[in-house]
């Protein structure tokens, strides 16, 4: 199944009249918590009693809503407490994975976002998607089992990869550091790997890059209420997510948040062809570079967190070196953004980076520009790629619009 994953939410219409409210809508103002009862429902709705009813049963005929505990009473006369209405997360699960270039993880997910089993483990972008797509839906099938969760009730699957992403078609367009993968059918292989491994029924596959992902995770989870969310991975490469307004900002064709390709006068080739790029000499691969010349033993971004977590004075030089150059470059782009909220993760998300980070940054952008705004390392850590790919998968399916389809297709 193909389609753009966008944001589900309020679309306006619950609210515009009664007429317009479906059963999609319901079960969206359920889920958001802003109306948990059948009264509150008709109240936010304009419908009738009976039409609130009718559109509701539908939901509970296909498992998507549940009775939960009564509510207060609504009336100052008293009677009965409103029974509440809740959505029922155990119908489905979610599968979703988080590809980096030398690593990767797997996980089953509730449909709240609960992480039910997870698989961590070596997977080489470079072997090529073929490959790679193949291994993970082996790691799928043996999660599923591990879960005791039948592959019928996987209802979608969120994949995060390194590397910018054409949401409308799920592939992956001139990616710096996935060779091989360019404009590669991702959905149409995981598909095929997860019918040979789970016997899994054809399922949505949405694919996003992964700083998109985690922004759109963290942001969820953490910062709900900030309409403006950005986070910077820098690992083997660098990237950033931007979520505005609750839904991921991608640009025209997927490219937005590239921000690792922009030219800082550096004498240095990066992997994208260029010279000077911003992740040929700040990234965590940038960092593990100059290390080795220097004769100690580093290759990829996960070896400088190592290095950094034991205290490496050299790498810890070196890291707080390339946060003063990221956070050159951030300073235009929270001029630009005006976040809330700007997230440091990845492998060198750590005191020295950040300190770099924070003096360049603060020296370079407009003070009015940093007034409000935050500046903070990951909450869900190496977790947050994959809660963002979950809530990407249910956002898309359980939207009003497309619950509507459905629902029709489940005959109900």
């Amino acid at each position: 199944m193909t389609g753009r994953p966008g944001r589900a939410g309020a679309t306006g219409r619950a609210g515009r009249g009664g007429s317009q409210a479906s059963s999609g809508d319901l079960l969206e103002l359920v889920r958001s918590g802003r109306a948990t009862t059948r009264g509150a429902l008709q109240q936010a709705t304009g419908l009738s009693r009976a039409t609130v009813g009718q559109r509701l049963e539908r939901l509970f005929r296909a498992g998507w809503l549940r009775e939960g505990a009564g509510g207060p009473v609504d009336s100052p006369l008293g009677g009965r407490p409103s029974i509440t209405l809740e959505f029922d997360d155990a119908h489905a699960v979610v599968l979703a994975a988080d590809l980096d270039t030398r690593h990767a993880r797997a996980a089953v997910l509730t449909l709240t976002g609960e992480l039910l089993a997870e698989h961590c483990g070596i997977l080489v972008v470079e072997d090529g998607p073929d490959a790679v797509l193949g291994e993970l839906g082996r790691w799928f099938g043996e999660l599923l089992l591990k879960t005791g969760r039948d592959a019928r009730e996987v209802c979608g699957v969120g994949l995060a990869v390194p590397g910018p992403v054409d949401s409308d078609s799920g592939r992956v367009v001139q990616p710096p550091i996935m060779p091989g993968w360019d404009g590669y059918d991702i959905r149409g292989r995981l598909a095929r790997s997860l019918r040979e491994h789970a016997g899994a029924p054809a399922v949505p596959v949405l694919v996003d890059n992964d700083a998109n992902l985690m922004a759109y995770g963290e942001q969820r989870t953490g910062y709900p209420d900030c309409s403006a969310f950005a986070l910077v991975k820098v690992s083997t490469g660098i990237g950033a997510g931007v979520v505005v307004d609750g839904s991921i900002y991608r640009g025209v064709d997927g490219g937005a948040g590239d921000i690792g390709h922009i030219r800082v006068g550096a004498d240095a080739l990066c992997r994208c062809g260029s010279q000077g790029c911003l992740a040929a000499v700040a990234s965590g691969g940038a960092v593990a570079r100059r290390l080795a010349e220097a004769g100690v033993p580093a290759a990829s971004g996960s070896d400088v967190r190592r290095l950094l977590a034991a205290g490496h004075p050299e790498a810890t030089a070196l890291a707080r070196e390339a946060g003063r150059r990221v956070g050159d470059v951030l300073a235009t782009v929270v001029t630009l953004l005006n976040p809330g909220v700007l997230m440091v993760a990845g492998d060198l998300a750590g005191t020295p980076f950040l300190t770099g980070l924070r003096e360049l940054l603060y020296q370079r952008a407009l003070p009015r520009s940093t007034a409000h705004l935050d500046v903070v390392t990951s909450r869900l850590g190496e977790r947050a790629g994959l809660v963002g790919a979950g809530a990407l998968v249910v956002e898309y399916l359980y939207s009003p619009e497309r619950v509507e389809e459905r629902l029709a297709a489940l005959g109900v």
